[in-house]
Order: C-alpha cells, then structure tokens, then sequence
C-alpha cells in the first residue's frame, strides 16, 4: 500500500473539524458540544482517507 499527502482543503477541513472537537469540549458551543467526539472522529477519518487514496 502506497501512502500518498493529502489534499490541502482535505487536511484544512479535517484540522478544523478536530480542533472545533477540541474547542467544543471546553468551551460550550450549542451545536459543537453535544457532537464534540464525531467532530473530532470525522476530521481524523477523513484525514486517513486523504492519506490512503491518491487524489482525494
């Protein structure tokens, strides 16, 4: 299996998807909070994907 970089919207989106994870675990954000572990999984499942499929 070849590893390839992700795209650069692909690992923005998937940063502020965890980091709003994060934040929303600190801070109470209405909608953020409530979900705040997907937030976080999301990010980091589409951050795998941008590094296992060339192009994604």
């Amino acid at each position: 299996m070849k590893l390839s970089a992700p795209t650069q919207l692909v690992w923005l989106i998937s940063l502020i998807l965890a980091a709003l994870g994060f934040i929303g675990t600190l801070i109470a954000i209405p909608v953020v909070s409530v979900n705040a572990l997907w937030f976080v999984l999301v990010g980091y499942i589409l951050l795998f994907l941008g590094t296992i499929l060339k192009g994604f």
